[in-house]
């Protein structure tokens, strides 16, 4: 039987959601137990990333991972992770070690990428320490959308994340 805290070596799950039109990046740290397993990015319930572009776009996003995909690609974003592989227990950012970085290239070749948005501190971390050089891009930290971020209200969110609007 597996104990709750053991770590587990994990790939990610997940293809990056972007086209040659996406003009901003929006990077998470890694997919959490429950995105994993709803198979599309903020899939835990409590998550407020979907209902929060809601608000910002003034637009239904939808429910279905293709809705939120096509939401996604309807206003320029694309969206991803920061980490492609690493060890961790659960859905803890905290716990993460052992990170291989996610392959941003060809996102960034692909699309027209100007700015990266970084969901939280871990993603802004990883993203920081792996690619931001490498991309000649500075990542803009985010709070995160987490329902572990309890510090944050939908307002303060919506307050903060309305940079990605400009």
């Amino acid at each position: 039987m597996r104990e709750k805290n053991d770590y587990l070596t994990i790939a990610h799950p997940l293809d990056p959601v972007y086209d040659e039109d996406s003009r901003i990046l929006i990077l998470g740290s890694f997919p959490s137990v429950k995105t994993r397993e709803y198979g599309f990015f903020y899939g835990h319930p409590q998550n407020r990333f979907w209902p929060l572009m809601g608000v910002l776009f003034e637009e239904e996003v939808g429910s279905t991972p293709e809705e939120k995909k096509a939401f996604l690609l309807r206003h320029r974003i694309a969206l991803y992770d920061a980490i492609y592989r690493c060890d961790i227990i659960g859905s803890s950012d905290a716990s993460v070690k052992n990170v291989v970085p996610a392959d941003l290239d060809e996102i960034v070749r692909l699309a027209k990428i100007h700015k990266v948005f970084c969901n939280g501190g871990t993603a802004y971390k990883y993203y920081q320490k792996y690619q931001a050089a490498q991309l000649r891009m500075e990542g803009v930290r985010l709070p995160s959308t987490s329902p572990a971020n309890a510090r944050y209200r939908m307002e303060d969110l919506v307050e903060a994340w309305s940079l990605i609007l400009r």
